[in-house]
């Protein structure tokens, strides 16, 4: 099964959104340029405490990097075809957390994934759901109380699956939530940059993202169609 992208240009509102890219474009060469020296002063640095400043910059700019690659590939979605396929939700979150841990890690954060007897199969373009956990992922990591993890998780209901990030942090109240933009940013003073991107990404895969508000933080989730082949041993 393949989707089609669609473009981003028939509505003229998203204008800034690609100025928005134009500009992340253009930083992607000092970013790398950043991580690049991190990394070569990380190879010579002796002391403990610098070492571990260092480890903060290259983690940082490796998700800056990330944000960045994003912005960059939905200017190609037009023309992009995506293939859907069985995806294992609960090996592409474990995933999708393992290669956060190293930068939760040097945040003094916790990421894990809540497990499970069995895994759904969900149909979706992998890359594009990891890119879309990557960008749950770094906003409770921006976002989320220091010290309790975040958790995936991992629900079917009827023909869909839902894949949640769980965390403690601050929430928008109950009045802010009725429009559409609080749905892709869901914080105070957040931009929702991130899960905008994601939010198309999920478009590709007829899928959605959303989040839930709980007393003490959020889950943003994607949803998508449940696989009916069998799980793949």
């Amino acid at each position: 099964m393949t989707r089609r992208g669609q473009s981003l240009t028939e509505n003229p509102s998203h204008d800034g959104f690609f100025g928005v890219m134009t500009a992340a474009h253009e930083l992607k060469a000092p970013t790398a340029l950043m991580r690049q020296l991190a990394l070569e002063l990380r190879a010579q640095c002796v002391d403990a405490h610098e070492r571990r400043l260092l480890d903060q910059l290259i983690l940082t700019s490796e998700r800056s990097l990330r944000l960045t690659s994003n912005l960059t590939k939905t200017a190609r979605l037009e023309d992009a075809m995506f293939e859907l396929e069985p995806v294992n939700a609960q090996q592409i979150c474990e995933e999708v957390a393992h290669e956060l841990t190293p930068l939760y890690a040097a945040n003094e954060r916790t990421i894990i994934v809540r497990a499970r007897r069995t895994s759904p199969l969900v149909v979706a373009n992998r890359e594009l759901l990891r890119r879309v956990l990557m960008s749950f992922g770094d906003n409770a990591l921006h976002y989320g109380a220091s010290d309790t993890p975040v958790i995936f998780n991992i629900d079917r209901l009827a023909d869909r699956v839902y894949i949640g990030l769980r965390d403690k942090g601050p929430i928008l109240p109950h009045r802010a939530q009725r429009a559409r933009q609080t749905v892709l940013t869901g914080r105070p003073e957040s931009s929702g940059l991130g899960l905008l991107i994601a939010d198309k990404f999920a478009a590709m895969m007829e899928s959605t993202i959303g989040n839930r508000r709980h007393r003490d933080g959020m889950t943003f989730f994607i949803n998508l169609h449940a696989s009916e082949q069998l799980r793949l041993l």
